[in-house]
């Protein structure tokens, strides 16, 4: 019996059978765990997609409420805001050219904020000289001078309240301005780089507007809408000398010109950009360096006023100090001599 148990066991064919039997049994085990995540991933995928879709429909329906408040709020202000500059006619008294540019320039676009520009220069002339009365013959105010001059200081803040709407449109151009120059020759840069790396000029703005966005607000915002521009209007030229006019910058002038040319006479566009960002970057090092050679003459007066009192108070007052001392000790020595 043991012989013939010994001899089936060692019989070929069994061994090989219990080999292949081995083998398939280890091939579906290997296999099984990774068909059953393949499809557990496939679960998990399609159910994070169907989460970040609620997710999708829910902010779009939340910022619509939102935009539909804000937009109610802010048509009731401008419809107020454009009867009174529509029945004055403050549109052709006090805007013109210059003043269409300046808002533009300081990223204000379309006809509401030229209403609200409008409405505030003829408003706060009255708010500025109703406040100048209120402090002055309410409150007390100049009570030593007399009845005229009073009555031009009122008069000079209407004066002021009548500017503060440019003054304060001057002032955010100035700034946009800024912001956009520090960060136009890194904006080159990587326009160049996805020009050469086969990208089409949309494209690359739109790249660049993504990357830009945390070094410059005011810069991608313009990329963006030169890149709206250059899909719907009907010459591209306008669209790059739409983004010249907006900044009111040299260097993104000669950008656009270049860009311009490209198109017309099919020049390399690469070429163009590579010398303009070697040139802005050249400006914005020649730009620190009039920064730094300003500031000796700047610190003068702070040097003087603060810095050299200082200084002569640490090195002559233990001098001082010392021959305070030595009098009092030779006051001393004399009273007790005496």
């Amino acid at each position: 019996m043991t012989e013939q148990v010994i001899k089936s066991l060692t019989d070929p064919s069994l061994l090989i059978a219990m080999l292949v039997a081995v083998a398939v049994f280890a091939t579906v085990f290997t296999l099984l765990p990774a068909l059953g995540g393949n499809q557990l991933k496939a679960r998990m995928k399609s159910v994070a997609l169907e989460r970040d879709e609620l997710r999708a429909k829910q902010r779009a329906r939340l910022a619509n409420e939102a935009d539909r408040r804000r937009k109610g709020l802010r048509e009731q202000q401008s419809v107020g805001m454009r009867n009174i500059v529509d029945r004055l006619d403050l549109r052709r008294a006090l805007a013109d050219e210059s003043t269409l540019q300046k808002l533009k320039v300081a990223g204000f676009r379309g006809q509401n904020p030229l209403t609200r520009f409008l409405f505030f220069r003829l408003v706060l002339p009255f708010v500025g000289f109703a406040l100048g009365l209120f402090y002055i013959f309410v409150l007390g105010g100049l009570p030593d001078k007399p009845l005229v001059i009073r009555l031009f200081v009122c008069i000079l803040v209407a004066y002021g309240g009548f500017y503060a709407p440019v003054l304060y449109v001057n002032n955010r151009a100035t700034k946009r301005k800024q912001s956009i120059q520090l960060a136009w020759p890194d904006a080159l840069d990587l326009m160049l780089i996805c020009v050469e790396s086969g990208m089409s000029v949309e494209a690359g703005l739109r790249k660049v507007a993504d990357e830009i966005g945390a070094q410059s607000v005011a810069l991608a915002e313009e990329f963006i809408l030169t890149n709206a521009e250059l899909s719907y209007l009907q010459e591209r030229k306008q669209a790059y000398e739409n983004l010249a006019s907006r900044t009111g910058l040299e260097s993104v002038r000669s950008v656009s010109q270049a860009l311009v040319q490209a198109e017309r006479y099919g020049t390399p566009v690469a070429l163009a950009l590579r010398v303009l960002a070697a040139e802005s970057r050249d400006m914005r090092m020649n730009a620190a360096e009039k920064k730094a050679a300003a500031l000796p003459p700047k610190l003068t007066v702070p040097m003087i006023l603060f810095f050299l009192p200082v200084l002569f108070a640490i090195i002559l007052g233990p001098a001082g100090i010392q021959v305070s001392q030595r009098g009092i000790f030779g006051q001393s020595q004399s009273n007790g001599t005496q």
